[in-house]
């Protein structure tokens, strides 16, 4: 029976490092010799490609190199499940996580990479004042806590990235980075991600986005109109937008949806002569591009010569085409006849919705002061526009869930710097208002508001959580025909339920006392079970149920791909009928591929009752049998 531990690499989260050399020795078995990659072997496989030039084109800034090695270095810490603060815990496939995003991401790289159809995020615009980040990167679980208050500082310095710094720019793109290379990797093919951006930091996150995603990826920078009215006060100009800058994971293969018609474009067609093809509208028959075969006379049915199209213009179809066209009563000359023909395009021949444009208004898509108008009808807290200066409206991020995302395809949206949680609020309104099924993860870190006189609003996940709450029973209300998910799971980032080996050189027999039982103590089943799921790499919301087995509580997790029994005492006696129940269980639920089998190793008596538990299990073919 394998045992799991803290150090082991398979208890920490994905090692990106790994899977990539995993991936190139796949591609280049040559190139490795004694397991280490020989450069100049790959070099000459790679050809001409290699640009071994010591000038490049590229940013570079103070800290890159560590910036990368932070996105590859695993998490060695959990996500711990609070089904107390959740909405709808048993049913729900939506996620709120409390934590530093950057390790949050780390964690979510084994259960949900490759899975993500669309990412939006709204990340600090780097105005000067408007983030905080650790000035020690060396332990991320131990900084995440000092910074959320959940543990004594030992002054390490937490601030705001003010403009005064000289790193002012270097410390947002450290921030960012590592974040965008992790997220990439969670993208699907055809997945795609939206970023809210203004002008201070556009440039440099368009420079970091081609290197993250290929410049080939890049689809279009969106203009979001995001103010109804100028700002006399502003010194220059008034900012009347932002952007949202758009990658896919794969520009050969993402293309947006197309938008709903609007009431506008539809009273456009209509049907003056009662064609049985429906609504149609006049379309220019000439135009100013050559064609060979675009210059002749016609002859309208009042019997008027029109000797051809306007001088410097040329007819759009040739007159053996023209005549097939006016036959088949595509041309229109007119109520009397007699004018110069036109095309009749009908509505029922052309696309079924528009094609998106680069410009948002804000009559469109809203803008922040009717967010703000949404965040405190869900919220009511004083000094909002403190805690969140320029607030998303839900009809902006519906946009991109229209363009990205069908109701049907169970798509699953990603949001890692959640502020308020207007994401996932959208999300639900958008299922309800189209019966779809779209799933969605929030990441936000529990930063605590700044004189915070809120009650039990004290950070803003706090805020975020309440916010989604809020809005799930008001559409629930609103829509009450609406079947579908409005709940969501909450998780909490934490240390590691098992505890790590961390010696005490001088009292060793007593930490040898302490490990026999490494899992941590104030920690719940429920915990272990979620930590099993992240590095197993099962989704956080999938199918758990619960069977008394020989007096023992038994798990299976996704129709038996995994099974978990995590009593602290299996004795002898026990061994044979929790065996066989379990056993007996596994071949009830028949998961279709191969079952891994979890106990608590301290839990047996001895060595003999493990060995005992691990050959039956083994004679009726359950081989994966682990220990924690």
């Amino acid at each position: 029976m394998q045992k799991i531990t803290a150090n082991d690499p398979g208890s920490k989260s994905a090692d990106v490092v790994a899977a990539n050399i995993e991936q190139l020795r796949e591609l280049f078995p040559e190139a490795f010799t004694e397991g280490k990659v020989d450069f100049e072997v790959l070099k000459g496989l790679l050809g001409g490609a290699v640009d071994e030039r010591e000038e490049k084109y590229g940013l570079n800034w103070h800290g890159k190199r560590r910036a990368r090695q932070i996105a590859l270095t695993p998490s060695a810490g959990t996500l711990r499940p609070c089904p107390e603060e959740s909405v709808d815990w048993d049913t729900t496939q939506n996620l709120m996580i409390e934590g530093d995003n950057l390790e949050v991401l780390k964690l979510l790289q084994k259960s949900y990479a490759g899975k993500v159809k669309l990412i939006y995020i709204d990340p600090p615009y780097n105005t000067g004042k408007d983030f905080v980040y650790p000035d020690n990167f060396q332990d991320s679980i131990k900084n995440y806590l000092e910074l959320t208050g959940q543990v004594n500082g030992e002054g390490h310095k937490l601030s705001s990235n003010t403009e005064a710094s000289g790193r002012f720019h270097t410390d947002w793109l450290n921030m960012m980075y590592p974040r965008l290379k992790l997220a990439r990797n969670l993208l699907r093919d055809d997945g795609v991600i939206f970023i809210s951006i203004s002008d201070h930091e556009c440039y440099n996150l368009r420079t970091i986005m081609n290197e993250v995603f290929g410049e080939e990826n890049f689809i279009a920078s969106v203009i979001w109109q995001k103010v109804y009215s100028p700002k006399n006060s502003a010194r220059h100009f008034s900012e009347d937008h932002d952007y949202i800058v758009v990658y896919a994971r794969n520009g050969e293969i993402w293309t947006p949806h197309l938008l709903p018609r609007t009431e506008e474009m539809e009273a456009r067609y209509t049907n003056q002569d009662n064609d049985p093809r429906g609504p149609w509208k006049p379309g220019d028959l000439s135009a100013r591009n050559y064609y060979g075969e675009g210059t002749y006379p016609i002859t309208s049915p009042s019997g008027r010569v029109i000797d051809g199209p306007p001088p410097g213009n040329y007819w759009r179809v040739s007159k053996e085409k023209f005549d097939e066209m006016d036959r088949d009563r595509r041309i229109w000359w007119g109520a009397d006849g007699n004018n110069v023909p036109a095309i009749k395009r009908f509505l029922s021949e052309v696309k079924a919705g528009r094609v998106p444009q680069t410009l948002w208004t804000y009559e469109e898509v809203g803008h922040t002061q009717e967010a703000k108008k949404e965040l405190i009808s869900a919220v009511a807290f004083p000094n909002s526009d403190a805690v969140f200066e320029t607030p998303k409206p839900t009809r902006l991020i519906h946009r991109m869930l229209q363009l990205a995302t069908k109701p049907d395809d169970a798509s699953l949206v990603l949001d890692f710097f959640a502020g308020s949680g207007s994401t996932l609020h959208s999300v639900m309104s958008q299922n309800a208002a189209d019966g779809g099924n779209r799933r969605c993860i929030l990441v936000q870190l529990p930063e605590p508001l700044p004189n915070s006189d809120n009650g039990s609003l004290s950070t803003i996940a706090e805020i975020t959580k309440e916010r989604v709450r809020r809005a799930s029973s008001n559409i629930r209300t609103e829509n009450p025909m609406f079947a579908g998910d409005l709940g969501f799971r909450v998780f909490k980032l934490d240390t590691s339920n098992i505890r790590a080996w961390d010696p005490d050189r001088d009292d060793l027999s007593q930490t040898l006392l302490d490990s026999v039982e490494h899992l941590k103590a104030d920690r719940s089943e429920q915990d272990i079970l979620f930590e099993l799921l992240l590095k197993l790499g099962l989704d956080l919301t999938v199918p758990i149920e619960q069977k008394a087995i020989a007096g023992k509580a038994v798990y299976s997790i996704g129709l038996g791909s995994l099974l978990v029994c995590l009593d602290p005492k299996i004795g002898r006696d026990d061994v044979e009928p929790l065996a066989h129940g379990i056993v007996a269980w596994h071949t009830e639920l028949a998961p279709a591929g191969e079952s891994q089998l979890v106990f608590r190793d301290s839990a047996f008596a001895d060595d003999v009752a493990k060995t005992n538990l691990t050959a039956i299990l083994q004679q009726h073919g359950i081989e994966n049998v682990r220990s924690l």
